[in-house]
């Protein structure tokens, strides 16, 4: 590890134990497992793009920066950066952050974007005849309260009995009120499932279900619902 260096051929050596430490950090920084399993695999996705795994210069990591901008969207490439710059941050490699992409902020959804109240009923109806109760209560619950995908696992037993769930995210937390006709809903969704306690939308092993797989599903949905994926 080397401190001080301003020049683009300055080398830096990562050693086997920065990624444990840079993890360690982040527990102290009290970042949730999702944040923290995200700042990892990016920086691993880095690791894996040098040529020894091990060399890091200023204009590696240009070059790095320009290969996602050819592979991703502007927002998940400056999600990358963001991880990689507090990373390099965490080692003392100033000098190796790099500037995020500029965004110009769009200030109104393009209507092509937009999820009509139509399509939305054509998705909750196509998941119920295909029997995927499941999937059309999240889809219910999602538009129903605005929670986000990753806060579903806040949706659990307790909550839909009191009608209200707490959803803490980035060490804030804020109540989420679960409507008297969703309530119903799900109420007669968790007793049929034997549901007792915990997140209502489990997966096969009973862990809540990952954002990933809740997406997968979605996009199968949309085309059998003939709804453009990219609005859900």
């Amino acid at each position: 590890m080397m401190d001080g260096c301003r020049t683009e051929a300055c080398t830096y050596r990562l050693e086997n134990a920065d990624l444990s430490a840079f993890r360690r950090y982040l527990e102290l920084q009290e970042k949730s497992i999702h944040t923290m399993t995200k700042y990892l695999r990016d920086v691993a996705g880095f690791i894996g793009f040098l040529p020894d795994g091990r060399s890091v210069t200023k204009a590696l990591v240009i070059r790095y920066k320009e290969e996602l901008r050819s592979k991703y969207a502007i927002r998940s490439v400056n999600s990358m950066l963001a991880s990689l710059n507090a990373f390099f941050a965490f080692l003392g490699w100033h000098d190796c952050r790099v500037r995020t992409l500029r965004l110009q902020r769009e200030v109104y959804c393009p209507a092509q974007r937009e999820l009509s109240r139509e399509e939305y009923g054509r998705l909750v109806r196509t998941a119920q005849r295909r029997g995927d109760e499941r999937l059309s209560l999240i889809l219910q619950t999602i538009c129903g309260t605005g929670i986000r995908i990753s806060e579903l696992a806040y949706i659990t037993a307790e909550a839909v009995r009191q009608g209200e769930a707490e959803v803490r995210c980035k060490n804030k937390t804020r109540t989420v009120f679960i409507v008297r006709a969703l309530q119903q809903k799900l109420l007669a969704y968790i007793k049929k499932q034997g549901i007792q306690n915990g997140s209502v939308f489990v997966n096969a092993q009973g862990r809540p279900m990952s954002r990933t797989t809740v997406w997968r599903e979605m996009k199968s949905l949309c085309r059998q619902a003939q709804v453009d994926p990219r609005k859900v």
